[in-house]
């Protein structure tokens, strides 16, 4: 433990010691931020049967004539179909010509066909359905159940809605990331957030890449603890008891209860408000010190958030330490006796 103190800027080390208390841990535990920027959340919802660039649609026209432009002799109604809009939202019909397709319903386009159709044939009865297409999917990876290009529709058009056409995430949702990447953004959220803050429910758009996670934090645990391991968080927030509580606790036969030890690299900001100080420069090195054994120090350890990349080092008690080193003597001292006694044996029984 004294080598662990010696390492304080105030001795010869580089590295904060600090106890930990209220205002430490108000100052300290920052919440891993996660979120989606206003650009993704502002996005209004699209029309379910809004038409897009790679759409297909169907046209069915039928003239009141007998012979008419697109109708045959045996029947006054003919149907156009896989009829795709193309990059610049434009679909080609006959007699029509180019007909702009691209954010129309149905309804506007069959409009438009019909308005441009009635200046080459009385009173055409246009019908105009979405048939699907490429241009508004969704790409859902990672962790669900089923990975897949999903089309955005009338029942897929936020993103839960759409995890639950993947057939839903296939790991704990209390430690699942969910990214969703659109253009050059790129955000991610908790699962578990975009039910408790609905306004997190996004808006799908064409290209959307949606990339389903574990969360991969992690921190090691080292010294006189039930297990020495690198361990992976299993919650959205984990406080320095439940990180002991997963490598079995403090060794009740080694461990000293007075010195667990937090080793972290804090940001300048964080370590501003730790250290409440303004000259701080640049991030810095801190040793948070945790005492067990303190009126509040199992309340201080509930409360004191772990965070990724985190060090937990729980020294042994002084009198392990002596008992070793005694040990270590008598041992020392009982196998030079038994060599010593071992030469003299030898020398007796030279004649």
């Amino acid at each position: 433990m004294n080598e662990i103190f010696a390492g304080s800027v105030l001795r010869e080390g580089d590295a904060f010691v600090v106890a930990v208390g209220d205002r430490v841990n108000r100052a300290a535990n920052v919440p891993l931020g996660l979120g989606f920027s206003a650009s993704l959340r502002n996005a209004q919802l699209l029309g379910g049967d809004t038409i897009r660039v790679g759409d297909t649609v169907a046209v069915t026209v039928f003239e009141n004539v007998p012979e008419g432009l697109l109708a045959s002799a045996d029947s006054r109604g003919a149907r156009l179909e896989e009829l795709q809009v193309d990059s610049a939202g434009f679909i080609y019909v006959p007699f029509a010509g180019r007909v702009r397709a691209a954010g129309q319903t149905p309804e506007g386009l069959r409009g438009t066909i019909a308005r441009q159709l009635d200046e080459q044939t009385p009173d055409p009865q246009v019908y105009v359905s979405r048939t699907g297409g490429d241009g508004a999917t969704v790409s859902v990876v990672g962790a669900v159940t089923s990975q897949g290009n999903y089309p955005i529709d009338r029942p897929t058009r936020r993103l839960t809605a759409m995890l639950a056409e993947a057939g839903g995430v296939r790991i704990p949702t209390q430690t699942a990331m969910v990214t969703v990447t659109r253009g050059s953004i790129s955000d991610r959220v908790w699962l578990d957030d975009l039910f408790d803050h609905p306004e997190l429910d996004i808006a799908m758009r064409g290209g959307d890449r949606i990339y389903v996670e574990q969360d991969q934090r992690r921190f090691t645990v080292l010294g006189a603890t039930g297990t020495q391991a690198l361990i992976t968080f299993d919650s959205e927030v984990l406080t320095a008891i439940e990180a002991l509580a997963q490598v079995g606790g403090l060794d009740a036969t080694r461990a000293d209860p007075t010195g667990v030890f937090v080793f972290r690299n804090e940001p300048v900001e964080i370590a501003r408000n730790v250290l409440g100080r303004q000259d701080v420069v640049g991030d810095q090195r801190f040793v948070y010190v945790l005492d067990l054994t303190a009126p509040n120090g199992m309340f201080m350890a509930r409360d004191f958030q772990i965070r990724d990349g985190d060090t937990i080092y729980v020294t042994e008690a002084s009198s392990v330490t002596w008992n070793r080193t005694i040990a270590t003597l008598t041992g020392t001292l009982g196998a030079t006796g038994a060599a010593i006694s071992a030469v003299n044996d030898a020398t007796a029984a030279t004649p």
